[in-house]
């Protein structure tokens, strides 16, 4: 049986975003955009895993992150209240 090292990665981005989905409040405590870049949780992301934040800083009390891994990505709001969402880009192809 042939494993697919990417596909395995894909399922670990899954599955660690699918406990942050589970409990938002766990994970999306910080104080700020720096707090957040710190955030142990990160780690458990497969290796080539990027992840981008806004918000907090300067007063601001909306924080806005995406994590992504291969085509999938889980995009995180925090406002008045906590949006999360796994998500997979589209992939269009121009000769369809």
């Amino acid at each position: 049986m042939l494993l697919s090292l990417e596909a395995f990665k894909q399922q670990k981005f899954d599955q660690v975003a699918a406990k942050i989905m589970a409990d938002p409040k766990l994970y999306l405590e910080f104080e700020s955009v720096s707090d957040f870049y710190k955030a142990a949780w990160l780690d458990e992301f497969p290796q080539g895993t990027t992840w981008s934040a806004t918000g907090l800083d300067d007063g601001a009390e909306q924080f806005y992150a995406v994590i992504e891994y291969g085509d999938h990505y889980l995009y995180i709001s925090r406002a008045e209240r906590v949006t999360v969402k796994l998500g997979r880009r589209h992939h269009y192809n121009k000769n369809n």
